[in-house]
């Protein structure tokens, strides 16, 4: 799974599943571009990269702006000379149905979860065909493929995801460029913390509660995740486009 030289840019890449990339990816040599709106987060986390010897560099910013998506693109490629892949964490969550979401928040989980998404990718694949390929992996979720009660907009936008990687993938191929999705399920983040702690519950409690409910009998960790995010840009996965992988212990299998 080598992505060694590779030129990499993570969104959402000051905790969770963003942060391990970060690690994961500087362990296999991979020259980095991180970003996330936490700029003290980011800091530490560019640090743990940098330990790990990667060259690599953090830029504050946030991905609701269309803007600053196409100037990060622009960035990585001026830092490292191309950009072979993209991996599009950034994310947020509202938990509501349809009658408690306010408007603002429907199109926050619209611009940061799909906008953003297809922002970042439209302006790495521009950088792509220049170079002869890449690749883009997108973090959707189990909740993209199936539902959750209580979380419209991001069951919403996440099953957007998944439809936008599978028409981004057939547009591409053409151009060498690999677009593929990975569906978490739950995994030990700060975003699952925040929403059991505002339901009053302990994390680590509720976390192995939620635990035995999946077949492999526990909630994921981010490092997980990351590895399976770096394979899909590595070459091994060179014959995979369009590939939907549920990262979810089982979850979906039921």
């Amino acid at each position: 799974m080598s992505v060694e030289g590779k030129s990499v840019l993570i969104t959402g890449a000051t905790s969770g599943i963003g942060a391990a990339c970060a690690a994961i990816f500087a362990e296999g040599g991979a020259r980095l571009v991180l970003t996330g709106r936490a700029a003290e987060r980011g800091e530490a986390v560019l640090a743990d990269a940098q330990a790990l010897g990667a060259e690599a560099e953090f830029v504050p910013g946030d991905v609701k702006d269309m803007g600053f998506c196409d100037r990060v693109v622009a960035q990585t490629v001026a830092r490292f000379g191309r950009i072979d892949a993209l991996v599009n964490n950034a994310g947020i969550i509202h938990r509501s149905d349809a009658l408690a979401i306010s408007d603002e928040h429907w199109h926050e989980a619209m611009t940061v979860n799909v906008s953003a998404v297809f922002w970042l990718s439209r302006a790495a694949v521009r950088e792509m065909r220049k170079t002869g390929g890449g690749s883009i992996v997108n973090v959707s979720s189990e909740w993209g493929l199936l539902a959750g009660k209580g979380h419209v907009a991001y069951c919403t936008s996440k099953g957007a995801v998944i439809n936008m990687t599978r028409a981004m993938a057939i547009d591409h191929a053409a151009d060498g460029i690999r677009v593929n999705a990975v569906c978490p399920g739950d995994v030990r983040t700060p975003m699952l913390e925040s929403g059991i702690e505002a339901r009053g519950f302990d994390p680590a409690t509720a976390m192995a509660e939620m635990g035995k409910s999946v077949p492999l009998g526990r909630v994921s960790e981010p490092e997980e995740q990351a590895r399976v995010i770096r394979f899909l840009t590595s070459d091994d996965a060179s014959y995979m486009t369009g590939a939907l992988l549920p990262v979810d212990g089982g979850n979906t299998a039921k």
